[in-house]
């Protein structure tokens, strides 16, 4: 595939009149092809092509010490994850919304893939869209390069920011940057973007957990005008999954009240299904833990029917690794299997899986 870049400064796109739109208002009483209900009872407008009007606010960022990259992304919109997020490991992430043409996805990737910058891809893509002016997108590509673009017809509020640089790109201005690109339309105001560009630069911990930071931010400073109703995280990195796979986080909040709040909660449980454990979270299965453990067997009547004397010796080992994968911490098991009690290794358990384990019993989440 061979692609012609061409001029890549960031100066102004050509933004072409878009088929005819209506205003929010007239959208309402739209009664054929214009909307279609949500899951709440309320009306997705689509422009005259068809396109959904997500209004969203959104990231796509990438961390080129990990190789991670993905987007997080939330809306007053049912099953964003569907519309919005495009990544794929090693190549890019792209975020396409405000009246969302789900082209904009594949084909970035597509181009990355085959070594265009983010900005490249952009205006590449952007040439077969004769409705830029209503769009707008994210993309960061695995190298670091980062560019948004907001239409001049998207809604207000409307704007985006890039890493290394503290303005609000111009609508109709392909704005380029590093590390990541956020952008929301039909926002409260410039407060959400700003917070969530502020935020991603000052967090810490893995992409994901950043990712999060961001978006929560975002929301707490005003977020989208109409409201919450979905969200979505996807982050992945080569072979970093489970298996093997690319894929670390793959969330959608398809609709909930509070879908900010509902994320945070999924990406804990990810963390704990879905992530190796910490060495620094190990503890020493001493005979209290043990016992405990024991007497948590007994009631769920899995595989001990000794006494909980807090014994820990090769068979109590066998059947908390068994218990482990009964439980699903898959990716926290070889921290316990592969520890040597013959050779007069301590035995370790990963806190936050005891602490899992207690609640799921005490809570009765088991039955």
């Amino acid at each position: 595939m061979a692609l012609e870049y061409g001029d890549t400064r960031p100066t102004p796109m050509p933004t072409p009149r878009p088929r005819r739109f209506v205003s929010l208002a007239a959208l309402a009483v739209l009664v054929a092809g214009g909307c279609a209900p949500t899951s709440d009872g309320h009306e997705i407008i689509r422009n005259e092509a068809g396109d959904p009007l997500v209004s969203t606010f959104s990231i796509v960022a990438v961390d080129t010490t990990t190789g991670e990259i993905g987007v997080a992304v939330q809306s007053k919109f049912p099953n964003v994850r569907f519309m919005v997020p495009t990544v794929v490991a090693g190549v890019g992430a792209v975020a396409t919304q405000s009246f969302a043409r789900l082209a904009y996805g594949p084909e970035g990737i597509a181009m990355m893939a085959e070594g265009a910058t983010a900005e490249e891809a952009l205006r590449i893509s952007m040439r077969n869209d004769p409705d830029t002016g209503a769009r707008q997108v994210g993309m960061v590509d695995a190298h670091g390069n980062a560019a948004t673009f907001t239409g001049a017809d998207a809604f207000a509020w409307r704007g985006g920011r890039v890493g290394g640089s503290a303005a609000i790109a111009t609508p109709g201005v392909v704005a380029v940057g590093h590390g990541y690109a956020a952008q929301g339309n039909i926002l409260v105001s410039q407060e959400t973007v700003d917070a969530i560009a502020e935020t991603f630069e000052a967090s810490t911990g893995t992409l994901a957990q950043r990712l999060t930071a961001a978006l929560v931010a975002g929301g707490r400073a005003g977020g989208d005008k109409r409201g919450e109703q979905s969200a979505a995280l996807v982050v992945h990195r080569k072979g970093a999954g489970y298996d093997g796979s690319d894929v670390i986080v793959d969330i959608s909040v398809y609709d909930h009240p509070t879908p900010l709040a509902e994320l945070e909660r999924l990406v804990a449980l990810n963390d704990l299904y879905f992530t190796d454990s910490d060495p620094a979270d190990m503890i020493e299965v001493t005979p209290a833990i043990a016992r405990e453990l024991q007497e948590i067997w007994i009631a769920r009547d899995f595989q001990y029917d000794g006494p909980a004397d807090g014994v820990v010796d090769a068979e109590f080992q066998r059947i908390l690794t068994d218990y482990m994968g009964w439980e699903n911490y898959d990716l926290r098991i070889d921290e316990v299997a592969d520890v040597d009690l013959a050779a007069g290794e301590t035995l370790r358990i990963d806190r936050e899986v005891l602490a899992d384990i207690r609640d799921v019993f005490r809570e009765g989440r088991y039955r």
